[in-house]
């Protein structure tokens, strides 16, 4: 028979408890952190293991290290204090007047070239709404969404959506970058399989841009040798100007880093003309849908220009 949590048992006291031993490795050091004795903090743990139906901890000499099941109940503690940190600031946004709050996530491309503009007059329309915006790897950007933790996300066409609900948004050009001595740099113009000579620099964890790009080595019948995979553009633009490989990035993306010496060789590929898309929570604030049906015009007035 499967054993169900019940909420009763479990307060916030007791999960902000298990979080810090969890996180700390020692129950003496997370009670003194939560500011409780440590027999009532024993007795806390006991009691939410028990509510569980299994053991969540380890405990020996050297301190307590997560079971595999305290792996997946610190993942979802956390999400829930996080749920409730939004909550708390969004209500504290309301009590000070701010009538709105959104949480938009953006990949790079997006924020550098289409998003300044927009939320400029969004917000100069909707002076009462607070929008919150993060920049990350479109792969996360739709699991935020799934999971709540973002309003709307702006990502790239090949990420996979899990079902979300999109639509398109803008198109965004990739083009490979080279150090000022790459001989990459002698040309104007390549085919991306003339690019594929040469050692990368690469995006890591959920990137759709490394996805895309190794598809597009496949379909070449080659493989792209990844020499060093890094956690942003800024980094990519970093090790790409020290000569330790190409890149394929956004151009937009340049515009940030114009101190940076770099060579941009534009792709003859379709695929490299990429569209933006855009995704929204299912269970989105009115003032999330306010800042969507803004974003729409951005691409109502875009294809009116074609």
């Amino acid at each position: 028979m499967t054993m169900l949590i019940n909420p009763a048992r479990v307060d916030f006291v007791t999960l902000r408890l298990f979080c810090a031993v969890a996180q700390i490795g020692s129950l003496t050091k997370g009670a003194e952190a939560c500011g409780l004795a440590v027999s009532a903090a024993s007795r806390r743990i006991a009691e939410f293991e028990d509510s569980a139906g299994t053991q969540l901890l380890e405990r020996s000499a050297k301190g307590v290290t997560l079971t595999p099941a305290g792996h997946l109940a610190l993942q979802h503690a956390l999400r829930l204090f996080q749920g409730f940190e939004q909550f708390s600031s969004e209500i504290r946004d309301y009590s000070q007047g701010t009538r709105g709050h959104v949480r938009l996530w953006a990949n790079m491309s997006a924020l550098t070239e289409f998003l300044p503009d927009c939320l400029a007059t969004f917000l100069s329309e909707h002076p009462a709404i607070r929008v919150e915006v993060e920049e990350q790897l479109s792969g996360d950007i739709v699991r935020a969404i799934v999971d709540g933790v973002a309003d709307i996300g702006i990502f790239a066409e090949n990420t996979p959506t899990g079902g979300l609900d999109v639509e398109p948004f803008q198109q965004d050009q990739l083009v490979a970058v080279c150090a000022q001595s790459h001989p990459l740099g002698q040309h104007k113009h390549v085919r991306f399989k003339d690019c594929l000579q040469y050692d990368f620099v690469g995006l890591n964890r959920g990137s759709s841009l490394l996805e895309l790009t190794s598809r597009a080595a496949e379909e070449c019948g080659q493989v792209m040798q990844v020499r060093i995979q890094v956690r942003s553009f800024d980094a990519m633009c970093q090790m790409v100007r020290a000569n330790l490989g190409i890149a394929v990035i956004p151009l937009a993306v340049l515009r940030t880093y114009q101190e940076q010496p770099l060579n941009v060789v534009h792709l003859n590929e379709e695929w490299a003309k990429r569209r933006l898309l855009l995704g929204m929570s299912k269970t989105s604030s009115a003032a999330a849908q306010l800042l969507r049906n803004h974003l729409r015009k951005l691409v109502s007035v875009q294809d009116s220009h074609h």
